[in-house]
């Protein structure tokens, strides 16, 4: 990458990471200190967790479609701005109404899509991957950070101090964007990175993606579910203060990323992707099971919770894999963007769920209706087409006609390897999804060569 691009990629991934953070610190702490604010309920604390996730879900899209017409920046600083406001909302609220409420405005700022159009508006086609690929890297890197910097904050501060937290973030985050991200030259729709409202039906008609965004659904409504009463059971059943969980997220989450190493290789290299991915599922389900049975034994949980993570680190680095190897020519962007969705109205979901079970049955019964959903998810999975292992490619080109368009289309569909093609003369790009281990690049470059602009 040019040091443009470089800076681009570390600013855009500090946005999302600083964002993301002040998100997540919240997941393992606020079943613990909520309790204390005014009119809390199980329910209630279950919707102060998760409710960013429904205002980030119904408005990612739009507010990546406005930073086509009003400018990226603009639409991201404006993003951070209602997250630094919704912090300061909860942080001066007493009653678990103005933590939902701030949460709720946390979530609004929702700038993912308008950040990865930036992203691709930096870099050149043959480099986007790669900040795409260290922006999701900021996103896990935060997670895990959250766990225990969320524990540490909040036995010094409470819920108060993680609020203003959370705030400065954001303003860090404005900062990043006007020192460190450079002006793009100009704005482009583009197809690979940010969703597209003429796709959007072929997208939501596509059996095999809907297949997976409900994988995605399900995935954060149990994260979110078990984070309702997990805090809660260290603390009431098995005697671990407040203080210290840390030390359980830390080892158990760094284990858990090691572990599952092995089985990205074999779904990647050996080409196993289905069967890596079906048995993560099932995985996930016998890992919540065991933590039903075993919610009263400290090590029979944490065993659980390794087992769930491992498995769950794994699902969420193959998901988007999945999905940029199913959605059709051009659709990657918009395949993206109903991804995100689903997986935010999980999160949403899951808390409403976990707070409402926790209220009227118990906190074990959390587990076990989540070993529930997942075993229908395991369903869903196991009757999903093998992935063909395709990579998508984009590549610049200059067409002045629709009938150069359509020759185009079938010059490079002649080329062997290359088994999908969509042209498009909005963007004058070419975007291709081929076989890598069977592509005749010699032939493809030679086709380039006469049309990239």
């Amino acid at each position: 990458m040019s040091a443009l691009e470089k800076r681009a990629s570390v600013g855009l991934a500090g946005i999302f990471s600083v964002r993301m953070l002040g998100l997540f610190m919240l997941l393992p702490v606020m079943s613990l200190y909520a309790e204390d604010l005014r009119g809390a309920t199980p329910l209630l604390m279950g919707l102060a967790i998760s409710v960013y996730g429904l205002t980030q879900a119904l408005l990612q899209i739009p507010f990546g479609l406005m930073s086509d017409r009003l400018g990226r920046k603009n639409i991201i600083t404006v993003g951070l701005f209602f997250f630094a406001a919704g912090s300061v909302v909860a942080a001066t609220s007493d009653s678990i109404y103005g933590v939902i409420l701030g949460r709720a405005l946390q979530g609004s700022g929702a700038v993912a899509a308008a950040v990865m159009a930036l992203a691709a508006d930096l870099t050149h086609e043959q480099n986007r991957t790669k900040i795409m690929a260290t922006i999701g890297i900021s996103i896990g890197i935060s997670f895990g950070v959250a766990m225990v910097l969320g524990p540490l904050v909040g036995a010094y501060t409470g819920l108060q101090g993680i609020f203003w937290f959370s705030a400065g973030l954001a303003l860090f985050a404005i900062v990043i964007l006007y020192q460190v991200v450079p002006n793009p030259s100009a704005l482009t729709v583009h197809k690979d990175a940010e969703p597209v409202p003429k796709l959007m039906g072929k997208v939501l008609k596509d059996g095999e993606l809907l297949r997976l965004d409900f994988g995605i659904f399900c995935l954060h409504l149990v994260m979110t579910a078990m984070f309702v009463v997990l805090p809660l059971i260290f603390r009431d059943e098995l005697g671990v203060e407040a203080t210290r969980h840390w030390m359980i997220y830390l080892p158990v989450l760094g284990l858990s990323v090691a572990a599952m190493v092995p089985f990205i290789i074999i779904a990647e290299k050996g080409r196993k992707m289905k069967t890596v991915f079906v048995g993560a599922v099932a995985m996930v389900a016998l890992a919540s099971l065991a933590m039903f049975l075993s919610y009263e034994s400290f090590w029979g949980l944490l065993a659980s919770l390794f087992v769930f993570f491992t498995a769950f680190n794994l699902l969420e680095a193959s998901l988007p894999s999945l999905i940029s190897k199913v959605a059709f020519a051009g659709g990657k962007g918009t395949a993206m963007g109903v991804y995100s969705s689903a997986q935010f109205f999980g999160a949403f979901c899951g808390g409403v769920m976990g707070g409402t079970i926790y209220q009227y049955y118990g906190v074990a019964d959390v587990f076990l209706v989540c070993a529930g959903v997942l075993s229908l998810w395991f369903m869903v999975a196991a009757s999903m087409k093998p992935p063909r292992h395709l990579c998508s490619m984009l590549k610049p080109i200059r067409i002045e006609s629709e009938q150069e368009a359509i020759n185009l289309t079938k010059q490079l569909l002649a080329i062997t390897g290359v088994v999908e093609v969509a042209v498009s003369a909005d963007d004058a790009t070419a975007y291709l999804k081929v076989d890598n281990q069977e592509l005749d690049q010699q032939v493809l470059d030679g086709i380039f060569q006469k049309t990239e602009g």
